[in-house]
């Protein structure tokens, strides 16, 4: 069964000393294709390290975008770095991740909005599709979703979903997919499996966000793309379909979201 880890963070650290191995294991487990999201300060080097993982391995894609995280540090400068490699890499498929997170607020949130918002009119300028990472700021992110992509047709990513069923089907209004992640397995998770359940089959993603939220029975340890069979697994036992249903259909929306035919090289 082919399955796709369509959010992980294998070019970090965490890795180094074993990444040829993970990438392995993940190929061995059925994991055809993984999307590797740079993260960091954009004026360290950590887009180029993701992309540069992705150039060596056929079966590795790289998204590049600054995190809310690091919307304190998006600067001119940040954004030409991001727009080289974008328009220069084929292996670079998405923007992202960007977003909103009210949760930790490591930059002020009204930062985050203003970067939120540049980066999106240059991804809608450039085509790629969007990846959205939003943490306790679901009003704000469908609001400016709205207000930047209507009418954008490449839509994105909800990635690691934990927002409510009205913000994930205003998402899906807009043209994007739903990704979840191994919280969904998580023994307290009942409110997001219940969302979950009640979203299109053919909206739906995958993803680890590796090395965070280890799927149970790994909960505790550093996760991998290997594991994304594990969120595959519960979401199957959840929607009442075979194991093998929920890999094709995932697989086939990513594949359609990224119009992989087309840029693979």
């Amino acid at each position: 069964m082919p399955f796709i880890d369509s959010h992980c963070h294998i070019d970090g650290h965490e890795y180094d000393d074993d990444r040829d191995e993970v990438i392995q294991r993940a190929r061995d487990a059925g994991v055809t294709t993984m999307l590797n999201v740079g993260t960091g300060d954009p004026h360290s080097g950590a887009f180029e390290r993701a992309v540069d993982l992705a150039e060596k391995h056929e079966d590795l894609y790289a998204a590049v975008g600054v995190h809310p995280h690091d919307a304190k540090l998006y600067d001119d400068r940040a954004e030409q770095r991001l727009l080289n490699l974008v328009k220069q890499s084929k292996r670079v498929i998405a923007w992202g991740e960007i977003g909103l997170d009210y949760h930790y607020d490591h930059s002020p949130r009204d930062v985050q909005r203003e970067v939120f918002r540049r980066q999106l009119r240059l991804a809608r300028s450039l085509d790629p599709p969007v990846v959205i990472h939003s943490r306790e700021a679901d009003d704000d992110t469908v609001a400016i979703l709205r207000e930047e992509l209507t009418g954008f047709e490449r839509g994105g990513v909800m990635h690691c979903f934990g927002g409510s069923l009205a913000m994930a089907r205003s998402a899906i209004e807009l043209g994007f997919y739903v990704s979840f992640a191994g919280n969904l397995t998580f023994k307290k998770a009942d409110d997001l499996r219940a969302v979950a359940h009640q979203l299109p089959l053919d909206r739906l993603l995958i993803e680890t966000d590796c090395p965070y939220l280890s799927p149970v029975p790994f909960r505790g340890r550093r996760n991998e793309p290997a594991r994304v069979i594990e969120t595959a697994r519960c979401l199957a036992t959840l929607l009442g379909v075979e194991l093998e249903q929920i890999a094709r259909i995932t697989s086939k929306n990513f594949v359609r979201l990224f119009r992989l035919e087309s840029i693979k090289s």
